[in-house]
């Protein structure tokens, strides 16, 4: 019986590829405008139901410094987030229902099974390679433009 699939697994293995392509190039626009006025663009994929934000960026091994991860939880509450599985170290953004960044949990241990917590009700958030925020002088208060923030 294996030898009569073994030409089908090949092409198995090329439709997960291409399926894992589409999902990656389902990308957004974002920008986060800082306080002094400075905008910075990301192209973003955006979890928006269990299972997405369940697997997040787990198991990458690379993310461009123009990309990230959004969550959106689609109700303001305490939110933590963690590590397992996620091989990148990252930084975190959680964010306000009005865009504004509330708090950001830097350069994050990757793969801890530590919780890291909002430390306030919030509605989404953005998962950047670690050291973006500091590197492009992201602070909170500063202002994340996406359709799923209301002005």
């Amino acid at each position: 019986m294996f030898q009569r699939l073994r030409p089908v697994l090949p092409a198995l293995g090329l439709v997960l590829v291409l399926a894992g392509a589409a999902y990656a190039q389902a990308l957004e626009a974002l920008s986060i405008v800082t306080q002094s006025g400075q905008r910075q663009s990301f192209q973003v994929e955006v979890a928006r139901n269990d299972a997405d934000r369940a697997q997040g960026l787990m198991y990458r091994r690379s993310m461009a410094p123009d990309r990230g991860m959004l969550f959106d939880f689609g109700r303001v509450e305490p939110v933590s987030m963690w590590m397992q599985n996620t091989y990148l170290s990252l930084d975190m953004l959680f964010v306000r229902p009005d865009g504004t960044i509330a708090r950001i949990a830097a350069n994050t241990e990757p793969l801890s099974t530590r919780t890291i917590p909002s430390g306030e009700p919030v509605l989404a958030v953005l998962e950047l390679n670690a050291g973006t925020a500091a590197k492009l002088g992201i602070k909170p208060g500063d202002r994340i433009e996406h359709p799923i923030f209301k002005r």
